[in-house]
């Protein structure tokens, strides 16, 4: 089975919380996998150390060149790297990218609004299936770039749902800081459909963040995707469960 896990990057900034998603991933290695992290928490803090007000768009973070520069040194720099190194120390052979390396993912500007966000218009996989082929875990930063050399900051929900339809995922495990997609009375659904997400977006329960991740799941589901779960990231062997198919969080199908 081909798997593709995105850890948010809340998950990522503590480095107990590190470790132990490292250990868990690394123990699950039977499974064709490819990570993709966030890293928002720790971008804004980086900015703000500097001076820099992260200002947002729609939930995006306006890309100046001063902050497309702060993206590669904390998303594909420090976050990445301290990530590849603690799956290392846990036994997995993994290998830290971004987007842009072999053109894994091709990206255009979305708005002049925005800057240097890019909007994901294609996957080119075969790096990822050569380095799963030798044993190797891909670990991709949500950053892209294009043919014609330009950099993108890229949401990275949308570069997980990249990555698992183009390398032929058939789970797609969204590890987030929350037990899942909640209704409006705040109970954690333990199914969705695409549609019945669409609902909950249109109705105003599902907003920020969450509306988020349901429009990236809708959206792998579209493009061949199996099935998406968004799962708390905190929970104890979350992986090791989620793989078992033990019911955590909320899982949507087609």
């Amino acid at each position: 089975m081909k798997a593709l896990v995105k850890i948010g990057g809340t998950l990522l900034d503590d480095e107990v919380s590190r470790r132990r998603i490292s250990r868990e991933l690394a123990a699950a290695m039977a499974v064709r996998m490819v990570v993709v992290h966030g890293g928002g928490k720790q971008m804004t803090r980086f900015l703000a150390e500097r001076g820099v007000e992260s200002r947002f768009v729609n939930g995006l973070r306006v890309t100046t060149p001063e902050v497309l520069d702060a993206v590669l040194k904390v998303f594909t720099g420090t976050v990445n790297r301290q990530f590849v190194a603690s799956l290392v120390e846990a036994g997995a052979r993994a290998v830290g990218l971004s987007g842009i390396d072999a053109a894994l993912t091709e990206a255009e500007p979305m708005s002049e609004e925005l800057g240097a966000v890019g909007r994901l218009v294609r996957a080119n996989p075969e790096l990822l299936d050569v380095l799963l082929d030798g044993g190797f875990l891909p670990v991709v930063a949500c950053v892209a770039g294009d043919r014609q050399g330009r950099i993108y900051n890229v949401n990275a929900d949308q570069m997980a749902v990249a990555c698992a339809s183009g390398f032929g995922a058939a789970r797609l495990l969204f590890l987030t800081d929350v037990d899942g997609v909640r209704d409006a009375s705040g109970n954690v659904l333990p199914q969705l459909t695409g549609e019945e997400a669409g609902r909950l977006i249109a109705e105003g329960v599902a907003t920020g963040g969450m509306e988020a991740k349901l429009n990236a799941a809708r959206q792998a589901l579209g493009q061949g995707v199996g099935e998406v779960v968004i799962a708390p990231g905190a929970a104890p062997d979350i992986m090791a469960r989620l793989l078992a198919g033990e019911p955590l969080g909320t899982r949507l199908v087609r």
